[in-house]
């Protein structure tokens, strides 16, 4: 695949990850195949449930633990994107109900006429074991990655698996 359309679909996989609501990490993926996106997702909540990612926050300058409705009030969604205001944040916990960016667009897939088999996935972060896993079973045959994740796993068992895996910088 020519460089300019890696750079595009990665860019594409960016702009998926800015419509997460998640204050902790947001997570884009793109899967193409035959030079067409046949899905794309981004981590958050199941349909149909709130968009609060994370249970608390802890804020020293608020003075404690913040819930998700102090959060969006203090910190309304529009300024979740500084990088100040992300500093201001630690402390996050995840909650177990999020998907993740890789399973939403194999889930997308799945409900479409399209098949993975072949396709390339696009992820602006490695995916997790679990992630690695649905890929794998999916039929993707390739994944291009931005950033590095601290469990390494998931590349790990994709390699294992006859899966290309390749980390792309710009």
């Amino acid at each position: 695949m020519k460089q300019k359309f890696i750079s595009l679909y990665m860019d594409w996989a960016e702009r998926c990850s800015k419509l997460s609501h998640a204050m902790r990490l947001q997570v884009g993926a793109v899967i193409v195949k035959d030079d067409s996106v046949i899905s794309y997702g981004y981590n958050g909540m199941p349909a149909g449930w709130d968009n609060n990612c994370e249970d608390k926050v802890f804020d020293p300058g608020a003075g404690g633990w913040l819930s998700p409705e102090e959060i969006e009030i203090k910190y309304p969604y529009e300024e979740w994107h500084s990088e100040a205001e992300r500093n201001v944040r630690y402390g996050l916990k995840t909650k177990p109900e999020v998907l993740h960016a890789e399973s939403n667009a194999i889930a997308k897939l799945a409900k479409s006429n399209n098949s993975g088999v072949g396709a390339t996935m696009f992820i602006t972060h490695a995916p997790c074991m679990e992630c690695a896993k649905l890929i794998f079973q999916s039929g993707i045959g390739s994944v291009l990655y931005r950033n590095s994740y601290r469990d390494t796993s998931g590349v790990e068992f994709l390699e294992k698996s006859g899966v290309k895996v390749e980390q792309v910088e710009f």
